[in-house]
């Protein structure tokens, strides 16, 4: 058993993992962009809200400040903008490669 504490008021964890379809960046339609001047723990420097990285089917949202989003991972599904609460993440279409 791990000697590490733990926070009585978090219960579910999330962490970073490669996903079973493997890299999925290259055939997302739609990525997401974090506007930071929105995003509660980049505002408040603390680790607060990580709505985001709660509902990430993907486990590839990372609870840091700033927020970080690992690319070559993200499905690009859209769960992490519709459930931010400031609406500080955006999906936008991704870009052709010629």
């Amino acid at each position: 058993m791990s000697s590490e504490k733990k926070d009585k008021f978090t219960y579910a964890h999330s962490k970073l993992c490669k996903g079973e379809a493997g890299k999925t960046g290259d055939w997302r339609s739609f990525r997401p962009v974090i506007d930071h001047t929105k995003c509660t723990p980049t505002k408040n420097q603390r680790p607060s809200c990580f709505i985001c990285w709660l509902y990430c089917p993907e486990g590839v949202v990372k609870r840091t400040i700033p927020v970080e989003i690992d690319m070559d991972y993200c499905k690009g599904c859209g769960i992490c903008a519709e459930e931010c609460p400031t609406k500080a993440i955006q999906m936008v279409e991704e870009e052709k490669k010629a």
